[in-house]
């Protein structure tokens, strides 16, 4: 009796080659949702405003240490999101020496709107999977991740 299942080597491969593909179409997709967001918006730039949303006003320092990127590159891409009208700048309330990046309004109505639309297209490109079949691939996505969470590449 033969087994043709794959090999724990084969498997761990097909995972490395499909998170390339992912991987792929992430940068592609983060560069058409930045220019969705604004014309002239950087996607490097785009995932630090994503980030603010997400987390609330932050200074730039926490920035640099949830991203990797280095401190003179985010300053410049905040720079680009003050000039795109993206995000403001304000002192923080507990440290006078440190500032805090905040979304403007017209940055919260952009992403909601194409976050929105973003959002339609992809359940429209998955509506043949089950809620069941999501919600697996969302837990073992989840697993995933944290296993290779340990910061090392």
């Amino acid at each position: 009796m033969s087994d043709d299942s794959p090999s724990r080597a084969d498997a761990l491969r097909g995972i490395e080659r499909e998170v390339g593909v992912l991987i792929r179409r992430v940068r592609r997709v983060i560069r058409v949702v930045a220019g969705e967001v604004h014309p002239d918006l950087q996607p490097a730039a785009y995932l630090l405003l994503a980030q603010v949303q997400e987390n609330g006003p932050l200074r730039s320092s926490v920035l640099v240490d949830s991203t990797g990127v280095d401190k003179g590159a985010v300053s410049r891409q905040i720079q680009q999101l003050v000039d795109l009208g993206l995000v403001d700048r304000a002192p923080d309330p507990h440290d006078g020496r440190a500032t805090l990046v905040s979304l403007t309004d017209e940055a919260r109505s952009r992403l909601e709107r194409v976050r929105g639309e973003r959002s339609e297209r992809f359940d429209r490109r998955l509506a043949e999977w089950t809620a069941p079949e999501l919600t697996s691939f969302a837990q073992q996505l989840a697993r995933y991740n944290v296993a290779l969470d340990d910061r090392e590449a």
